[in-house]
């Protein structure tokens, strides 16, 4: 019994030295492909050269465009740069959601605007509905509850919600080239923020584990919050007030108040992200300013001007004229979202 139990225990031992051996093995083949080609789902042209380029040229001591660490800070958006944004938003499609959830309280939302088009399943009469609408929509269905509980009911959705013309979760829906580029430049010494016109306790709930942002590098609209003490315990109260909206004009003025340092690299999709790229852009010394362009009909989504969601059309014309990297999607991609 000894001696079959010494077999078991050698052939065990001999198990795990060939499994290590081969783990070594594996990441041995994975680190040789990532220093051979750090962005494997770039097709190569200009736009995945230029952040190759940078990157290289950011890390080498004696480079000319060589980025003191402490200054490599890279911010993206999030809505259509880190993963897509059609028919809609997807936290405001987690908003109408929540409004089908709740219209059993409110009685009155058959009558009035823009609740009534939610329920009537009108999409293109709640985007129509412009900012005032939107708004409206998010103040109402993401307060009243304590940052943990509003926290929680994203988790939930975020963990069954479908996507309604895909039908896949909607963390199925990240773009894997962005991914790419978020774990390079992190292995070269960058640090990564989401600077995004979304709900920041929103994006917070997810962003750690989707993209390997942590919630302090997560920066983002706000509404109003306030300090309680509820049945003897303290919580942070979520009331139905916008606070920030952190778009636009918006995003540079929050990358100075929450990060203190200009960015060496920005990445975007929009005309919201504009103000962020030439923040970005203005910088003394090397910058990397990137527009993601979404021209795959078929893959994705194709839209720019003419799109009510992440309208692009002067932060184009601008990236043209001042030879940002435009990244066309259908062009620069081999695959979008995650195999």
């Amino acid at each position: 019994m000894n001696r079959d139990h010494n077999r078991f225990s050698e052939g065990r031992s001999l198990k795990l030295r060939l499994a290590l051996l081969l783990t070594v093995f594996a990441v041995g083949l994975q680190n040789s492909s990532f220093a051979e080609d750090p962005l494997p789902s770039w097709n190569d042209g200009p736009a995945k050269t230029s952040i190759i380029d940078f990157v290289e040229c950011a890390k080498s001591d004696g480079c000319e465009k060589y980025i003191a660490p402490e200054d490599r800070i890279a911010v993206f958006d999030n809505d259509g740069t880190l993963w897509s944004e059609q028919p809609a938003y997807f936290q405001l499609l987690f908003a109408l959601d929540r409004v089908r959830e709740m219209a059993a309280d409110h009685p009155e939302w058959k009558n009035e605007a823009p609740f009534k088009a939610v329920l009537d399943g009108d999409l293109k009469a709640v985007v129509e509905s412009g900012k005032e609408g939107l708004l409206k929509i998010i103040a109402t269905t993401h307060a009243g509850m304590t940052t943990e509980e509003f926290a929680a009911t994203v988790h939930q959705w975020i963990e069954n919600a479908k996507h309604p013309t895909k039908k896949v979760p909607y963390t199925e829906l990240i773009f894997q080239p962005m991914l790419e580029v978020l774990n390079y430049l992190r292995a070269n010494g960058f640090k990564t923020y989401i600077v995004s016109g979304g709900g920041v306790e929103f994006m917070r709930v997810f962003a750690e584990r989707v993209y390997g942002v942590p919630p302090e590098q997560v920066i983002g609209s706000s509404i109003v919050t306030e300090f309680r003490i509820r049945e003897g315990i303290p919580v942070i109260e979520r009331k139905a007030e916008i606070d920030f909206i952190d778009d636009k004009e918006g995003k540079p003025v929050a990358i100075n108040k929450f990060i203190g340092r200009r960015p060496v690299a920005a990445f975007g999709n929009s005309d919201g992200d504009l103000q962020m790229l030439q923040w970005t852009a203005g910088r003394t010394g090397p910058s990397l300013c990137v527009l993601v362009h979404h021209t795959d009909a078929t893959r994705e989504w194709a839209y720019d001007k003419d799109s009510h969601i992440g309208r692009l059309d002067k932060a184009l014309t601008v990236a043209r004229d001042t030879k940002w990297s435009i990244v066309d999607m259908k062009q620069d991609w081999r695959i979008i979202y995650p195999e």
